[in-house]
């Protein structure tokens, strides 16, 4: 029975999973379990960059959610990806290294009450994991670069290994229609236009388990489990207090009990910790007794709070122009794609789903960058469909600081039972109206002189749409998530009836169980949502080890 009693159980080992386990087991004093739903990170797909395309919507790599149908996009049903590997999400995702910008960690700091929030206190925890190539030897990095980025840290952040002159012309017609350039989005403010850089490694993805676990396999006080699936998480009394002790594991298809003595640290995501926290008796009392589960603690904001960003997909076909449509587009071309990375690293198959961004305002009145773009060198109907036989490229526009809330809620008491996810997209008037002055801005910046030697024109959403009503309908017709879910157990002060986790990330009410993922968010960043997850979990993982120094 001690080979299953462990010091600290982290319940997920996706992006904020790894870094814990890796963190938490640098004391040899301290036994940690790492389970994870999912299997080893050894899919060859996972680690090819393109191979996104064959790890998104894989039972082998996706949990295969789906959304509730939504009114806001005219009663479709979405598919909503999250990964179900070594690496979670950071084996699935598109690579793009992104913090957000630095009012999103002040306005965290603001509602919370806790200044280690804010940006100032928040970029030494992103600096303290990250490898940036412009601090390599023979690096570019400016003094100015240096005091924002760090070197030598687990999270590598390299420069993308191909260029498309169709994404450099769509940059210059940005430029033209009064979106500055950046070398650098990730200094605090990432308002402009430039290449996104990744986490890669030499062409191949770098996803958490790389940079967080294999490094440290052989330490002794380190277990990982993979194909372990949480059933509920257990508790005993405490000073009248319920105090999480361990978990029910199903493995190898036995049902295992483990035992935490210091803490339980659930990093399932937005998605499933939630989920785990209802079929354990913590969330609305009401419905969990209805599902008649035990009330452990009565915490209405558990599932609530639910905010992902939403791209609205604009494709211009073109004429004259080198894109992945062409190029991908018979066996010969595809022949030549796969020898080139073989051979060198590089060419299609090192891309990322998005090379060129853009994060500028959706109106001039706004008062700091609220859209994001995404911009790639090719086009299709959906996700995992095939390319279009003409060239075209695709400029995919979101609105970063979305007003629509939506909920993930348990809909029976078993742990195999996907919960209903209901994003509840586009539901404000505010955010309709962003997403119409959104692509009105797409057309602008296709309209400018750059693009005009490749004459667009506009496939999708099409010139006949021109209202902000239209053009908000149509939005809905479109519009597909980015996989950024997060706030769904969102941290705030005691006396926040919606919170669920205190401004360290403890359960309200709870001894010894915390959250930590992009579900404690109590907004979404204004960007991509991975690399600041790790940051959330740098912080968290000091903070675990200091509650539990010995004392004298």
């Amino acid at each position: 029975m001690n080979s299953l009693q462990f010091d600290y159980i982290v319940v997920g080992a996706g992006t904020a999973g790894c870094l814990l386990a890796n963190r938490l087991s640098a004391d040899p004093a301290k036994r940690v379990l790492l389970l994870e739903a999912g299997k080893k990170d050894n899919y060859p797909w996972i680690h090819i960059p393109v191979g996104y395309l064959y790890c998104i919507g894989n039972p082998r790599t996706d949990w295969l959610y789906k959304t509730l149908p939504e009114s806001g996009l005219n009663g479709r049903s979405l598919a909503y990806p999250r990964g179900k590997t070594l690496g979670g999400c950071s084996s699935i995702n598109g690579m793009i290294y992104m913090r957000g910008q630095a009012r999103d960690y002040n306005a965290w700091a603001a509602a919370t009450g806790e200044p280690q929030w804010d940006w100032a206190h928040s970029l030494p925890d992103f600096m303290a994991h990250e490898d940036h190539y412009r601090m390599d030897q023979h690096g570019t990095a400016t003094p100015a670069f240096g005091k924002l980025h760090g070197h030598g840290g687990e999270w590598r952040v390299e420069k993308q290994r191909l260029r498309w002159d169709i994404l450099e012309a769509f940059a210059e017609a940005a430029v033209q229609a009064g979106i500055e350039r950046t070398e650098d989005f990730n200094s605090g403010d990432n308002a402009g236009v430039g290449y996104f850089e990744v986490n890669q490694k030499s062409g191949w993805r770098w996803n958490t388990s790389k940079a967080f676990i294999r490094p440290v396999r052989s330490r002794n006080n380190l277990v990982v489990w993979t194909e372990a699936h949480v059933e509920k998480l257990l508790f005993t009394t405490q000073d009248g207090q319920p105090r999480c002790t361990g978990a029910l594991v199903l493995r190898c298809g036995q049902s295992v009990t483990v035992t935490a003595h210091a803490e339980v640290i659930l990093s399932a995501g937005a998605i499933g910790s939630p989920q785990l926290l209802q079929l354990s008796g913590i969330g609305d009392a009401r419905h969990l007794t209805n599902l008649g589960i035990a009330v452990v603690k009565d915490l209405p904001g558990v599932g609530q709070n639910l905010q992902d960003h939403l791209q609205i997909r604009a494709v211009f076909k073109v004429e004259g122009a080198s894109t992945l449509n062409t190029l991908a587009n018979s066996w010969w071309g595809k022949a030549k794609i796969g020898l080139e990375y073989v051979l060198k690293r590089s060419g299609p198959m090192s891309m990322s789903p998005s090379q060129l961004g853009a994060f500028t305002k959706s109106d001039p009145s706004q008062p700091y960058a609220n859209l994001e773009y995404h911009v790639q060198p090719l086009s299709l109907d959906a996700f995992g469909e095939d390319l279009h036989a003409f060239p075209a490229f695709t400029a995919s526009v979101c609105n970063l600081n979305p007003s629509s809330r939506g909920s993930v809620t348990i809909t029976s008491n078993k742990s195999t039972d996907a919960p209903a996810i209901a994003p509840n997209y586009l539901s404000t008037e505010e955010d309709r109206l962003i997403a119409a002055q959104s692509l009105r801005q797409v057309r602008e910046i296709a309209s400018q002189p750059a693009l005009a030697g490749y004459t667009p024109q506009e496939w999708k959403p099409g010139v006949a749409y021109q209202s902000d009503e239209a053009l908000a309908r149509l939005a809905g017709d479109i519009a597909n998530t980015i996989f950024h879910p997060v706030g769904t157990t969102k941290m705030g002060r005691t006396t926040d009836r919606s919170a669920v986790v205190d401004p360290f990330l403890r359960v309200h009410g709870v001894l010894g169980l915390r959250v930590v993922d992009a579900s404690v968010m109590p907004t979404i960043t204004s960007g991509n949502t991975n690399s600041p997850t790790l940051m959330i979990a740098e912080k968290a993982a000091r903070w675990i080890q200091q509650a539990h120094q010995p004392r004298g």
